[in-house]
């Protein structure tokens, strides 16, 4: 399946969802014939895709720094975004073995994430309710586009985003309630009462009431010394091995092949005569 626009032909490689109002699929640019994967989203449905486009006000602007380009192709409204690698935060944050202050962090960012997104409050509700929050390997946090737009509902506002990123926020902190953090008993009195309006007002909470990253001591900088000499010893040490090792390798063929080993020659004759007197006789 092929989607062509003024500067891509979209070829699809994997379908993501097919829905009532809209596709998503994994393409790449035939036109570059290069590897690099796009999110194409593709909206059948002419209702929900003028609601779409209302709700982005200059939405060149406003629609994400993963937007590329949209354009209609067969009278559907086709959305292309970057695509990133897939590590949905459900299943890739390992609360159980992190500590408080790592899970805090993480809340953290992800509350400053939804604060410095240009995306329009419908479309960042649909995003955090979908559970399209990913992961990196280095805790930071990213959207993907995998959206089901059924439900967009152009009256979402701040508060709709921020209650519910708080119930997120406050559910990755459930498995931390023994290590009595208070960020997740601030949060969950806040919920229950709706009071949160804001995400300034979250983000300000979280950083008053986290738990402080504790300094390494002394002992543990010491020990991280010893361990990074006790790497370069065993570096060399396996490097000794390594040549010791070739050179019982180039002596066995040796051997095998003229009957001695000629570089032992050279060194033991070096031996049988020093200056005009013979050792042999």
């Amino acid at each position: 399946m092929f989607y062509q626009s003024n500067k891509m032909m979209l070829e699809c490689i994997r379908t993501v969802f097919q829905g009532k109002v809209n596709d998503v699929y994994v393409c790449r640019d035939r036109n570059t014939g290069g590897d690099t994967p796009y999110t194409l989203l593709v909206i059948k449905d002419h209702t929900i895709a003028r609601k779409y486009l209302e709700v982005f006000e200059n939405r060149e602007k406003r629609i994400g720094s993963s937007y590329i380009e949209s354009f209609s192709d067969n009278g559907q409204l086709c959305m292309v975004f970057e695509y990133k690698q897939e590590r949905p935060l459900e299943n890739f944050y390992m609360g159980a073995g992190m500590s408080l202050a790592e899970s805090e962090e993480i809340c953290i960012r992800l509350i400053l994430h939804c604060m410095e997104s240009s995306l329009p409050y419908p479309i960042l509700y649909l995003l955090l309710e979908q559970k399209q929050i990913h992961l990196a390997k280095d805790h930071t946090i990213y959207w993907s586009y995998f959206l089901n737009l059924e439900k967009l509902d152009q009256n979402k506002d701040e508060k709709d985003c921020v209650l519910l990123c708080a119930v997120i926020l406050k559910k990755l902190l459930e498995s931390k309630v023994a290590s009595k953090g208070f960020a997740y008993r601030v949060l969950e009195k806040k919920i229950q009462r709706e009071s949160y309006r804001h995400f300034a007002e979250v983000y300000k909470d979280l950083r008053i009431s986290a738990t402080p990253a504790k300094e390494k001591g002394l002992g543990h900088k010491l020990l991280s010394k010893i361990r990074k000499k006790e790497n370069i010893l065993l570096r060399m040490f396996y490097t000794v091995c390594t040549i010791l090792i070739i050179l019982a390798v180039v002596s066995l063929v040796s051997h095998l092949l003229f009957g001695d080993i000629p570089w032992l020659r050279v060194i033991f004759n070096g031996f049988k005569q020093i200056g005009s007197e013979s050792l042999l006789q």
